[in-house]
């Protein structure tokens, strides 16, 4: 171990603390980048701490002072998870509205002097540390503020723009537990249905980002005979893995980082962790960059895959909210929507069950629910696939819209949702 690190390192996680002033704001990595004992040591800390927020975008594991519990000590999400959502609707954190690729120029304009608190790969002899699953929002700091580590054995060493050398790290200490995994979601036969709608229109050539739930691993699926894909995604799953190793996904066609596979976060089985491990296909750069409409819109023929909650006729889309409460939030959803638009020949995709599961509900709408939210806007939504088909509705006039939508709803809302246009004035 060279000087650097045996100077910085730390034998106790709550060597953060010495790092929380007042006021100070902790930015974390969403999902496996957060440094579990790390911050189960900020949140010891927290009866003690004054005015100290945590910024992070979707977190997985449950701590005391995410519900509120230290007045000094405040949560800020900008993604609801499953830990956060409850959490949130109780009043113990906040929740800030956002595009992914507008993190890191958020967190610069709401945090003042931070300190990124972030899971690590184990240095290597150079005395490098890499972010492992993980550039998101934080790769976009290094060099700009100090970065106190976990060094994990079980977290792979990936490439592109998240390495961080130690002579930018306030601290690191070691940790060794696993990283928490995410099988691949089952799938339905709607699913399936709706995963070859959308893989029949995608070219061989295309360059794809997929987006996560059943849905879009249904329309990964399909596309194992398809040849020479690219990819540029805001997340990197097993399935991606799968069509790689298949031969599928090549990124020869790609404008950018030819023969890569682009990503800025990875989620999956401890199988597609050692995939990802050292491996040169794999580049992690940060969100700004990978989700940056403009860049996407540099690839030809750029096709989006992503699931929403409901559509109106309009073809105003919520993603993000269920019965008029806040679930998730925005993610990259709208970025890559448009980025798709921008692109030559590209297409975007946003699917979805045409009822909710009991089929008592039209997820296809008149109007969508009461005190939803729109999470990609009329004016930017593509295409709209249900198990009854796909709806093309860019550049098409309302009336065209709501025909088309009301074709791939659920059969027995068909005459109520076209009366009820009608009366609005969107169907003659």
């Amino acid at each position: 171990m060279n000087e650097a690190l045996r100077r910085t390192r730390c034998s106790d996680p709550s060597a953060i603390v010495e790092h929380l002033g007042a006021h100070t704001d902790v930015i974390v990595p969403l999902a496996n980048g957060e440094p579990d004992t790390v911050m189960t040591a900020v949140d010891a800390a927290g009866p003690d701490l004054e005015g100290v927020r945590v910024h992070q975008m979707h977190s997985l594991h449950d701590r005391p002072y995410l519900h509120g519990v230290y007045p000094g000590l405040r949560h800020v999400a900008y993604f609801l998870s499953e830990i956060t959502r409850p959490a949130f609707h109780e009043g113990g954190l906040d929740f800030t509205p956002v595009h992914f690729s507008e993190m890191p120029h958020i967190l610069s304009y709401v945090t003042r002097a931070p300190i990124i608190a972030a899971a690590a790969s184990p240095p290597d002899r150079h005395g490098y540390f890499s972010l492992g699953t993980n550039a998101d929002y934080v790769a976009r700091f290094i060099g700009k503020a100090p970065f106190f580590l976990e060094a994990n054995p079980h977290m792979p060493r990936t490439r592109g723009e998240n390495t961080i050398h130690v002579s930018q790290v306030a601290g690191w200490v070691e940790a060794d537990y696993p990283l928490a995994e995410s099988p691949s979601p089952r799938v339905s036969e709607k699913d399936r249905i709706i995963g070859e709608l959308i893989a029949e229109r995608v070219p061989d050539g295309a360059t794809i980002q997929v987006g996560i739930g059943s849905i879009p691993a249904a329309a990964l699926s399909a596309l194992g005979n398809h040849r020479d894909l690219g990819v540029h995604t805001e997340l990197l799953s097993d399935a991606i893995a799968e069509l790689f190793m298949a031969g599928v996904i090549t990124g020869t066609g790609k404008t950018t980082r030819p023969g890569k596979m682009v990503t800025t976060f990875a989620l999956g089985t401890r199988a597609f962790y050692d995939f990802i491990d050292d491996n040169a296909a794999a580049e992690f750069l940060p969100v700004d960059w990978v989700n940056d409409p403009r860049v996407i819109g540099r690839e030809r023929a750029f096709v989006s895959i992503n699931a929403t909650v409901e559509v109106d006729v309009m073809g105003q889309a919520n993603s993000e909210m269920i019965r008029g409460r806040m679930w998730s939030g925005s993610g990259g959803q709208a970025d890559f929507a448009k980025g798709a638009m921008f692109s030559p020949h590209g297409m975007g995709f946003l699917a979805l069950h045409s009822t909710t599961r009991d089929e008592s509900v039209s997820r296809i709408k008149v109007r969508l629910g009461e005190g939803a939210v729109i999470t990609t806007h009329k004016n930017t939504i593509d295409n709209v696939v249900t198990e009854y088909g796909v709806a093309e509705l860019h550049g098409q006039p309302v009336s065209v819209r709501a025909e088309r939508l009301i074709a791939i709803a659920h059969p027995k809302f068909r005459d109520e949702l076209s009366a009820e246009a009608r009366t609005l004035g969107y169907l003659r």
